[in-house]
């Protein structure tokens, strides 16, 4: 994500300050140009992947050892969302899955991300992780899984309540 925009990528002249859409914007000062960064959330895909009564969880290289969260993916260029998570599913299980439902959109406003979080379920095989995204997985019964308070935790914990399961969110572990 870029967070310092302060040249106009068509153009290559620095950016003002102006009002755009109602909020202040970076704004190109050549008209025949015209470029506003407009800042728009991006669009991430968010897999609930069931297996035989357990959730797959997955972790990021370089957080904590402690964290794991659902399998997540940018939304490419032409993609539909559900098809889209079904290949962020493949590519980072290496399991093949299919939608079960749609569980809803939420805003994780700290990476200017949309989230759209599915419930799958994945087919028989085994789990193999990649490597480049992924330091490891687990397994947990659904019973047992405990949402956390931001991002994805939040479409979990909607998830889990159409299964008649209350979970608190749980505290974010310190490492």
């Amino acid at each position: 994500m870029l967070k310092n925009y302060n040249f106009c990528p068509q153009c290559a002249k620095p950016l003002n300050e102006e009002e755009r859409g109602g909020q202040i914007r970076k704004v190109c000062p050549d008209k025949s140009c015209g470029f506003v960064y407009w800042n728009n959330p991006i669009p991430v895909v968010c897999a609930i992947v069931e297996r035989d009564g357990h959730l797959i969880l997955v972790q990021s290289i370089g957080w904590p050892k402690s964290w794991y969260a659902l399998v997540t993916g940018f939304l490419e260029r032409g993609e539909e969302p559900d098809e889209a998570v079904l290949r962020e599913v493949k590519e980072e299980t290496g399991l093949d899955a299919e939608i079960g439902s749609f569980v809803g959109m939420y805003k994780f406003y700290r990476r200017n991300q949309i989230l759209m979080v599915y419930h799958v379920v994945a087919k028989e095989g085994e789990i193999v992780i990649d490597e480049s995204e992924l330091t490891g997985y687990k397994l947990v019964p659904i019973e047992e899984v405990q949402p956390w308070p931001a991002g994805t935790g939040i479409g979990l914990r909607d998830w889990l309540r159409t299964r008649g399961i209350e979970r608190d969110f749980m505290e974010f572990p310190k490492s």
